[in-house]
């Protein structure tokens, strides 16, 4: 028998192997929610202050079931891809693989970051460690599911040419993600690094193209010029525009909010004014929340918006880190408009309209100034800080025409928008492998590409099977969202992963590349800093630690 059939043989029944894992990751699971909620929880009530004081076993908890849905949706996808007889040797592997670390994380540490790492006896959990590795499932990927044989069998399969399946259940969002696909390689990717380096704006023509293949719309309803299509056609549209440069899959976002704001609040006046303007491009969104001193705690919020005696609104305050803030059209605007209420109840949103700046002129409108903030990745939007003064917002731009509705009208979109930029994030992943990969092949040191070093391939092995990982998991939550069901915690579970995994491959790819790599004429230096604003922006890592977190604790209650 010859070594590939051997290896095919032996590989199809881990399919079996992980249909196994659900139920012993349910019963671990619930045995940690118990001593978290026992630890934090004791009169069962989720007090401020003790969740602060035990954030590092919330935020533990949060990574442990995190892993855990990444192993489960990766085993789900292998089982589909076997029912439906579409299934690889290499599909198989890269699941091995990335399942077994990921059991190995769980019983023995998780990173939560680069020096952060909790693991099970934090909270007390030797008896139930050892039981989940007792299971034989379980034990044989811990033994045989990351090994130096595995991945370096995987490495052979992709020198030969072939590719992890990523074919979904819908033919047509098959052949939509083959079309962005074409036009990201074709239109993005041989002038994305140049564009980098010269830290311009996206070039007009190239958005008027994304906007007739539809990427502004793919959400919005067809009555209003849309796709009507769901967040999983999105999630793969992101992804293939991020893998080329992310500027380009983070556009869609812009956009992504701002139609969703309006689809669910909104009322019928505005969804007929705005959304068939946004789905074709003609109107480029930009979300205006942040705040100098804020971050994250919108319920500081201090931009006020004053009503006048002609009906309009009247804004002041500053607002930061405002993404592609000069060249949009209409900005989805939360301030403060009562003078009582100085937490969430006195936030208000608006859908306030605004000319479009240039290089001379930033914000060419009354009431309104502001500058750059120079970045280190990132690119191709810009970002702006941006001081108010007297702007003015007619009536008609309060949402949905009710006052202090704000903050639950935006937390109504952070599903979406976590999803979405979990989607980006594998999307960069995948681009940081594929560098490393092409690299590792051409690059010869001591007469032999250096792919053939096992530290080396090793590390493109693990970058491959944990992408696939962090896709499926997006992936997860995506379907979630489109069935109708609640995915807070599934979306930030999946920007969590994807956040982690696409720094972890950039860094590696960097790695891999060597001294060459911290050149910047060498596409991996934009990869690196791009990668790294995805741990920070849509809820930075230690918000989304929170927030999946306290979710989990109300689920187990």
């Amino acid at each position: 028998m010859n070594t590939s059939t051997s290896h095919a043989k032996a590989d199809h029944s881990v399919v079996d192997i992980v249909s196994e894992l659900q139920e012993p990751i349910d019963t671990y699971l619930a045995s940690a929610a118990q001593t978290v909620r026992a630890h934090i929880m004791p009169d069962g009530f989720q007090d401020s202050q003790r969740l602060q004081r035990a954030q590092r076993v919330l935020h533990g908890f949060a990574w442990m079931a995190t892993t855990a849905q990444a192993i489960c949706s990766t085993a789900d996808w292998l089982m589909r891809r076997r029912s439906l007889g579409d299934i690889g040797e290499l599909d198989i592997l890269a699941a091995r693989i990335g399942i077994g670390e990921y059991f190995h994380q769980l019983v023995g540490g998780i990173p939560m970051s680069q020096n952060e790492i909790f693991r099970p006896f934090e909270l007390g959990l030797e008896k139930e460690c050892q039981s989940l590795c007792a299971n034989p499932s379980i034990a044989w990927l811990l033994a045989q599911g990351s090994t130096p044989e595995s991945r370096s069998r995987l490495l052979e399969l992709l020198n030969e040419g072939q590719e992890v399946n990523e074919v979904l259940e819908d033919p047509d969002l098959n052949l939509f993600r083959d079309q962005i696909r074409r036009f990201a390689r074709d239109r993005i990717a041989p002038r994305a690094h140049a564009w980098h380096l010269a830290d311009t704006l996206i070039p007009q023509e190239l958005i008027d193209e994304m906007s007739q293949l539809g990427v502004f719309g793919i959400t919005i309803e067809s009555e209003f010029g849309g796709m009507g299509l769901g967040k999983l056609a999105m999630c793969v549209v992101t992804e293939e525009l991020s893998r080329e440069w992310i500027a380009a899959g983070s556009l869609g976002t812009r956009s992504e909010i701002a139609a969703e704001l309006i689809t669910l609040s909104g009322t019928d006046a505005q969804k007929k004014q705005w959304l068939p303007q946004i789905a074709s491009g003609q109107i480029l969104p930009t979300a205006v929340f942040t705040e100098p001193n804020t971050g994250s705690d919108l319920g500081a919020l201090t931009t006020r918006a004053t009503l006048s005696e002609d009906g309009s609104w009247k804004v002041t305050g500053n607002k930061t880190w405002i993404t592609h803030g000069s060249r949009s059209d209409l900005m989805t605007l939360l301030a403060r408009t009562s003078q009582d209420d100085n937490g969430y109840g006195g936030l208000s949103m608006f859908l306030a309209a605004k000319p479009r700046g240039t290089s001379d002129d930033v914000f060419p409108a009354p009431g309104m100034a502001g500058g750059e903030i120079e970045v280190l990745g990132y690119r191709g939007m810009k970002e702006y800080e941006i001081s108010f003064d007297g702007f003015s917002v007619p009536a008609s731009g309060l949402l949905g025409a009710v006052e202090g509705k704000g903050f639950k009208q935006l937390m109504k979109t952070f599903e979406s928008a976590r999803v979405q930029t979990a989607a980006r994030a594998v999307g960069v992943a995948w681009k940081a492998f594929d560098l490393g990969r092409r690299y590792a092949n051409d690059r010869a040191q001591f007469a032999q590409p250096i792919v053939a070093f096992p530290r080396v391939g090793d590390k493109l092995a693990l970058m491959l099977a944990e992408t696939v990982m962090a896709r499926e998991l997006t992936y997860y939550a995506a379907s979630r969202k489109d069935d109708g069901e609640r995915c807070d915690v599934e979306a930030g579970m999946a920007k969590l992963l994807a956040a982690r995994v696409a720094w972890s491959n950039a860094d590696c790819s960097l790695q891999i590349h060597g001294g060459n790599g911290y050149s910047m004429e060498f596409e991996i230096s934009r990869i690196l800093c791009d990668a790294r604003i995805l741990n920070i922006f849509e809820g930075a890592a230690e918000i989304q630690a929170q927030i999946v977190g306290r979710g989990l604790l109300a689920r187990y209650s």
